[in-house]
């Protein structure tokens, strides 16, 4: 049977062969799991997601969200039955903490789960799951008031969440920004100003919506320094937990955008009737540190919804190819047509797209397991170890991910042919969502601004030398398997080569050119992430040349496919990769030494 949104067979290996997620219930933190846990819950979310979530997908885009003119946003009638049973089978907050409403998961395997809720309607489970990252804030920095009157609510569904950082004239640039707070006498204080691109700002999924806001202290200095965050919540909250008067935070307008259009994209106006009540969440001028903590997990987690995408689209090409009659196999022409799967190019395109999708599983699943590893270890040496790899590979399972993700659904339109650029098939509706992924939560720039700048030079640079050596520990494993000696020589020329690049690109950063190693950063960010795919699909080869010998009938193909996605990623595609290097060494300076009028188009 022919799998939908993502391929179970491949999360088993991530989760059991490469990465060993079972061993994570030794520690005291996950030690109520076991493998047999973790498997019914992952069966759970792909069942639930293909009979329940999957069918909603078409009105999503089709019918999208409705701005009423009164301050309310409809989602389509079949978003309410699906978004029920999210609520009610308790998937909103997977590995939140227990004491709150949450399941204290893994945070792997709630991803391995999500992958299917992505994959099936991102735009309606991010009514339920966003609440989640508002509860992680006011977990980690709220008051012990603040939790018991917000936490159980959001990890549980049953109130939304959201982020109010952007304006129109800030941007990114979260210092200009000019949404104000004047401190009242009973603490609370008054906000007022203006926010876009606000996902989940108002929507009838729920009656409570809890909006964190960066505004700035009446008084306090300019700048990010200045900032502060807020909780607004739409409706005040009684001292026995019930719903009091609405406060004065609507929903202007929503956007009409390329894609996600069943999610509700709105500008969102506070204290318009001057009655905008926010409580402080942590410290004053703290808001910026604050709220990284729930961009961070946000990036994390744009990086898997571009895998649910890419994964997606990846399983249907993959099955429209095998079932589509077109065209004469090249060694026998007179023969009858056959189905597309088996002609040359469009078997490339596929063991492109495959090589992009499992790759980007093992990247983000490597990254999920080392947050469990920090939360769960009381070695400190360990925590510190796994948290540093987390902080390097953010940016990269991030912007690199979305780019990659994307490429594949276009790739995936392409295996369609004509029929792919049409309505009639998903493809073209997911790789129009896909687009948003390399955009929000930072662009691809400021992801690879951040790799630069701050994440390869963390510790003098101990944490990417961390990083080199977990590459070279599975480069020294091939090297003892005959078959995978040329494979292990490869990548290990590329590694050694992105390290050297790493220290130009250092040097330029503090030089009077930074701003043509700047206008190299992003072709820097996929370089990294190029060379760390060559590095998981060597260890999943590693790992799937070992299973061989002893492999059952019906896993001998799905090892001989990982071995051959490896050979194929590191013998075609990471040679591309040792262009970019070459490309990025020149460190040509057109781009920052080009007069403004030169560009054109006066």
């Amino acid at each position: 049977m022919a799998q939908v949104i993502s391929d179970r067979r491949d999360i088993d290996f991530n989760l059991y062969e490469m990465f060993d997620i079972e061993a994570l219930t030794a520690f005291d933190e996950f030690k109520d799991f076991d493998k047999k846990t973790f498997d019914m819950i992952i069966n759970e979310a792909k069942k639930l997601a293909v009979k329940e979530m999957l069918p909603t997908y078409e009105d999503g885009d089709k019918i999208g969200v409705t701005y009423n003119g009164d301050g309310t946003v409809t989602t389509p009638d079949s978003f309410k039955k699906a978004h029920k049973l999210y609520i009610e089978n308790e998937w909103t907050a997977p590995s939140s903490s227990e004491e709150w409403g949450g399941q204290g998961l893994p945070t792997t395997i709630g991803a391995a789960s999500k992958e299917y809720f992505s994959g099936a309607n991102w735009a309606m489970i991010s009514y339920g799951s966003m609440g989640a990252g508002t509860g992680s804030m006011i977990e980690h920095f709220g008051t012990r008031e603040q939790k018991d009157t917000y936490l159980k609510n959001l990890y549980t569904g049953k109130w939304g969440g959201t982020m109010l950082l952007t304006e129109s004239d800030a941007g990114s640039e979260l210092g200009r920004l000019t949404t104000t707070a004047v401190k009242n006498d009973d603490g609370t204080y008054s906000l007022s100003g203006g926010k876009i691109f606000i996902t989940c700002g108002e929507h009838d999924l729920v009656d409570q919506i809890i909006h964190p806001v960066l505004a700035r202290i009446e008084g306090e200095p300019e700048g990010i320094k200045g900032i502060s965050i807020f909780i607004v919540p739409k409706y005040l909250v009684n001292k026995d937990g019930s719903l009091g008067e609405r406060n004065d935070v609507f929903c202007t307008s929503v956007e009409h955008k390329h894609g996600i259009h069943g999610s509700a994209t709105c500008t969102m106006a506070l204290g318009s009737k001057n009655n905008c009540k926010g409580f402080l969440l942590g410290e004053e001028n703290q808001g910026m540190k604050i709220m990284f903590r729930m961009m961070n997990g946000a990036r994390m987690g744009t990086g898997l919804q571009a895998l649910s995408y890419a994964s997606t689209c990846y399983l249907y090409a993959l099955n429209y190819a095998r079932q589509r009659i077109q065209g004469k196999d090249l060694t026998d022409l007179g023969g009858p047509s056959v189905p597309i799967i088996q002609h040359p190019d469009v078997r490339r395109n596929l063991l492109t797209m495959k090589a992009y999708v499992e790759g980007m599983r093992s990247l983000i699943y490597f990254l999920f397991k080392n947050m469990d590893i920090a939360r769960a270890t009381d070695n400190e040496e360990d925590r510190a170890k796994a948290n540093g790899l987390v902080e390097l590979l953010t940016p990269i399972v991030k912007g690199y991910c979305a780019e990659v993700g994307y490429d594949v659904c276009v790739q995936a339109m392409q295996v369609y042919g004509g029929a792919g650029y049409c309505q009639d098939f998903p493809v073209e509706a997911l790789t129009r969502d896909c687009k948003i992924v390399s955009i929000y939560e930072g662009t691809t720039g400021i992801q690879s601004m951040d790799l630069l700048a701050r994440k390869v030079v963390m510790e003098n640079g101990a944490i990417f030398k961390s990083y080199l050596k977990e590459m070279k520990i599975v480069i020294s494993q091939a090297r003892e398997i005959p078959s995978l000696v040329t494979l292990a020589n490869d990548l290990d020329v590329s590694v050694d080569r992105m390290a050297s690049l790493v220290m130009t690109m250092v040097k330029k950063m503090l030089s009077p050119e930074i701003k043509t190693g700047f206008a190299h950063s992003v072709p820097f960010l996929h370089i990294m992430g190029d060379v760390t795919m060559g590095w998981v699909h060597l260890w999943r080869a590693v790992v799937s040349t070992g299973k061989l010998e002893n492999a059952k009938r019906k896993d001998v193909a799905f090892y001989q496919g990982q071995i051959k996605t490896a050979q194929f990623f590191i013998t075609s595609m990471l040679p591309v990769t040792n262009g970019k290097i070459k490309s990025v060494e020149t460190m040509c300076d057109a781009a920052v030494t080009m007069d403004d009028a030169a560009f054109g188009g006066l």
